[in-house]
Parts: structure tokens; sequence; C-alpha cells
């Protein structure tokens, strides 16, 4: 008998859970409304077209740059001139203090300045205020994404946002840390001017320049051997004259961990000696460098700048939590714990997809050599590879490489720290290109072409044939029913619209909708089923238990006329 009860009870378990099952309900399809999204311009509106052309600029020429968001000219004519050699309305128009780039004196008398005086401030992005919820200045690397940030900028004359009423930062004030370039021989003095919250230094990695300077004592930029950490609202002269030319890197050297990862990094190139060499001396966005030097125009028809950064979403963030800079020392340098960190954001030219199409393509004509300047300043190995072109490796770490074992890739692995010089020719042979085309380049790490994890994202970019570019200097992807407007919205990286939402009419890949518990018909059944399992629990414990019940049941009735007759005596 309670065998026969149990396997009942079983039974009718099963068919209450099978009632619940046919009476679930799958969730319709919802779509995303592309009118209720926070769309934006592919390219960036603040930005003149007119930017794009070749021009002469207070006699220096500057090459055409095609992309739809190209450098200020007149940032590119001062970097070559320098500040002091402008005219006021270039300065202007450039928003650089007069004293951000001096040059002066021709010493060997070829033609060009050969000291060089550079003054840099150190710049917070994206950080919490204290006088609002928000954070300021801003500087989206994607749409809607807003990593706390520090770097390395150039002197400013004006604001860190671009005016009273915006919270957008000042141009100058952006990731990466600008590339500076100078010729070997020059006397090069990069004045470091603290007006951020912390210490900090400048580490030269790579450039030749000596232990010691004649005013501080150090200028390694090391606080444990060769100086003191600079401090809030000081200054400090790194000097150097460098004797070899390649491609360097220069970054901060207190709380290296954190102060480099935070972006306090940049590319330094050291050019050859060429005379009448007036060089684009900061190239601030990295990118395209419209105006090269005289050794690279001898051999190359082109030249581009590509830093490499990443940075992880827990340390950006300590920057969007306090106004208290006690409070950010103490989860930076005592709680944060880099050994447990992962990078979420992964940047070229301090750009994420899709903002690397705005500036960061390397625009191409076929039969051109292009040389390509790779940093990376991240804390993991990366794998860049180029699609539909082999390029050879010409310097490792500033230092060429012999001519005849130089050899030809598609994928460049990077250590951190370490740059290539690159030599890409778009020869269609096969070898070094397979034609025309918008071809793709980034990190083979698939991680690395994901924003906070959301693809597609990250450093990816393309090698673009200016054939394959639109009037507004993207590629022609739409010839291909290709559609890239949803990347250029924040909901996209908020995850809120589906990936493949609109790659059939009826978006069978679509978004489920947000009701998918039991419906009333599944909620009756449910309750009904345990309700019908407690009473069959009770009936088979009272049957099972029947003797123990009838016994209990006897002693209960015997003690109570055992008490009834005691009471009456």
């Amino acid at each position: 008998m309670p065998i026969r009860i149990v396997i009942a009870l079983l039974i009718f378990s099963l068919l209450s859970s099978a009632a619940v099952q046919a009476s679930l309900k799958l969730p319709e399809t919802v779509k995303v409304d592309p009118a209720a999204l926070t769309a934006e311009p592919m390219c960036d509106p603040k930005i003149s077209p007119a930017w794009r052309e070749a021009q002469e600029i207070d006699g220096v020429k500057i090459e055409a740059s095609p992309g739809c968001s190209p450098d200020n000219p007149a940032w590119i004519a001062a970097a070559v001139k320098g500040t002091n050699h402008i005219s006021m309305d270039t300065l202007m128009k450039t928003g650089l203090s007069p004293d951000a780039i001096i040059k002066t004196d021709d010493l060997d008398g070829d033609g060009d300045p050969d000291r060089i005086i550079i003054k840099l401030e150190i710049m917070e992005l994206n950080g919490k205020s204290p006088d609002f919820p928000g954070l300021v200045p801003t500087f989206d690397i994607a749409p809607g994404v807003q990593p706390g940030a520090w770097v390395f900028a150039p002197k400013t004359s004006g604001m860190s946002t671009e005016n009273f009423e915006s919270v957008r930062a000042n141009p100058l004030l952006r990731l990466p840390s600008p590339v500076i370039r100078v010729e070997v021989g020059d006397i090069v003095q990069i004045v470091l001017e603290n007006t951020h919250y912390f210490p900090h230094s400048i580490h030269l990695h790579g450039v030749d320049h000596p232990f010691s300077h004649k005013d501080h004592g150090g200028n390694d930029g090391v606080p444990q051997t060769s100086e003191k950490e600079l401090m809030p609202g000081e200054r400090r002269i790194y000097e150097f004259q460098a004797r070899q030319p390649g491609t360097m890197f220069y970054h901060c050297h207190v709380q290296t961990h954190t102060h480099l990862a935070m972006g306090l990094a940049g590319m330094i190139v050291v050019e050859e000696n060429r005379p009448n060499n007036w060089l684009q001396t900061l190239n601030i966005g990295a990118g395209h460098v419209r105006h090269s030097s005289v050794a690279v125009r001898e051999n190359f028809d082109q030249e581009y700048d590509l830093h490499y950064h990443a940075m992880d979403k827990e340390l950006s963030a300590i920057t969007q939590k306090y106004n208290d800079p006690r409070l950010i020392a103490r989860d930076m340098n005592q709680r944060y714990d880099i050994t447990d960190a992962t990078e979420d954001y992964y940047t070229l030219n301090g750009l994420s997809f899709p903002y690397t199409l705005r500036e960061s393509l390397i625009i191409v004509e076929p039969d051109q050599k292009i040389k390509l300047r790779l940093l990376n300043s991240g804390g993991e190995l990366i794998a860049v590879h180029t699609h539909g072109h082999h390029a050879t490796i010409t310097h490792y770490d500033g230092v060429e490489h012999n001519p005849v074992a130089q050899i030809m890739r598609d994928v460049f692995d990077m250590a951190p720290a370490q740059r290539l010089d690159l030599k890409l020719e778009t020869v269609n042979d096969g070898k070094h290109s397979y034609g025309e085309g918008d071809w793709l380049i980034h990190d083979h790490r698939e991680k690395g072409i994901t924003t906070n994890g959301m693809a597609e994202g990250g450093s990816m970019s393309s090698i673009v044939y200016k054939s394959y570019l639109n009037d507004s200097g993207l590629p022609k992807v739409s010839h291909f029913g290709i559609d890239l407007n949803k990347f250029f919205t924040k909901e996209y990286y908020e995850r809120r619209i589906p990936v493949w939402q609109d790659l059939d009419e009826w978006s069978s890949l679509g978004s489920p909708g947000e009701q998918t518990g039991l419906s009333a018909q599944a909620q009756t059944s449910l309750l009904n089923g345990v309700i019908g399992l407690l009473i069959g629990l009770v009936i088979y414990l009272i049957f099972a238990k029947r003797e123990q019940i009838k016994q209990s049941a006897i002693a209960a009735v015997s003690r109570l006329k055992g008490v009834k007759g005691s009471n009456q005596k």
C-alpha cells in the first residue's frame, strides 16, 4: 500500500509539471526602434571639412588628410614652426599657450632650429566633479564610453572644456598623450608643469639622455633612483640631446602600474638629421603625420603613428568616485591590485571603434610606400594583423633591424612598451598587397576588438584605398549592404540593441521580450500541483503511521478518563 501511494504521488507531480511546461509562453520579439536611439553623426560635426585639404599656413606645407576627422591644420603649423614663429591669427586657432613649443638657434647652420622647448601639462579626463553629478571634462573613446584617464597635454591658453557652456574636453586635452618629434642633435627640453593633484614624472624610455640634470639632479624620471616626485604646482625640466634616431616612448614613472595605465604615456620619435628639417614636433592625437621629416620623405609617400593602449575599467572608475585626492591615492596605491586586473577598453590613438574610423584610418593609394610607427603602451601582448597586406619590420624598439634579415609578416606581436617600425607597400603583387579595398587592421586577440566586452569595438581600424572612401572620408561599406549607424549610438555599447536585429526582415535574431515568466494558467496549474502534493503527503503519513496514531489516541483517551475519575472522588 505505501508503495502504491508513493507511485501515485509521483505520477500526480509529473502530470502537474507537464501541465506547467505546456502552459509556458515564449517571449515575443521586440524590435528596437532606431528613432528611439541616441544616434550621432559618423563624422564629428565640430570638425570643418576644410581641414582635410592640403594647404599652407604661415609657410608650412600641410599634406591632405582625407579622413573625416583630421587634425587641426593650425596645430600642425604651430608644431612645425613653433608657437613663437606663427602669426597671432594661427596661434588663436590652436588654443595653445604662446610658449607651448619654442624653437630657436640653428646651432649647426643647416637651416632648421636645434634648440627645442616643449611644455606639457597633466590633465584629467572624465573625472568626478564637485559641482554636479556628471563627469568633466568629458572625452568619449566610443559613443557614450567615458573611462577616467590622465594625459600629458600641450600647454594650453584656455579652459579644460570647450567653453563655459560645455563639459566636453578642450580638443587639445585628449587621449593619447601627443607624439613628440625631434631631430638627432637637437637640444631638447621637455618642461613638465604638474597641473594635477598627484605627484608625477617623465621617463624618456629608449631616448638617449643623461642620468642627471644640472638644475635638479635627476633626469630619468624614477623616484627610487634619480629624483623626487614632482609635486602638484611644481615644474621640472627633462633635457637631452639624442645621438641615435628611432621610435621611442615616454611615460610617467611614479606608481607606474597605475599612472601609465591611466594614459600618461606617449610616443617620442627621434628623426635622422637632415638640412632644413623642420619637424612636426607634436602630433596631437597621433594618426596621420601631415608634415613628415626630410628623411622620411626620401623613402616614403606617407607616415602614420599608431599608438595602441588598454585600460582597466576598475582602475579608471576610481577617479569617478571621489573628489578627495587622499581617497583616490588610497584606492589606487593600496587597494587596487593590478595582479587581479583585466583590461576592458582597447584603443588606437586614444579611440575605440567606431571612432577609429574617424581619424585612425590608414588611407593609401596603389604603389605607395607607407611608414607605420607602432607603440603598445598597454599591459599585455598584442598581435596586430593587417588584412590584405604583408608589411616589413624595419625597426625594433627604435633600432634598425639588419636589412638582410628584415622579415615580412601579416601579424605583428608587440610586448608592453615595445615599438615597431613597419614598411607597408601597396603594390598589388599578391605579397605586399592583394589590391584595392577596405582592409581591416586589428589586434588579433579576440578581446582586442571589444569595448568593455562588447563587439564590435576596441582598436579596430582599416587600411583603406582612396577609391573606397566616400565623400565624407569614411569607407564605402554601404555599397555592400553594410550599415554602421548602430555602432554610432551609446545604446549599442550599453547592450540595448541586438547585434543581428536587422539581419533579416522578420528580425529572427532580434531581442526577446521582457515577459519571460509563467502565464496565469501556468501559475494556477503550478499552485494546484503543489497543494495536491501536500495533501497526498499528509494522507500518506496518516496511513503509514496509523498504528502509532491509534495507540496515541487510546493513550490520550485513557489519560482523560483517569483525570475525570480523580476529580469525581
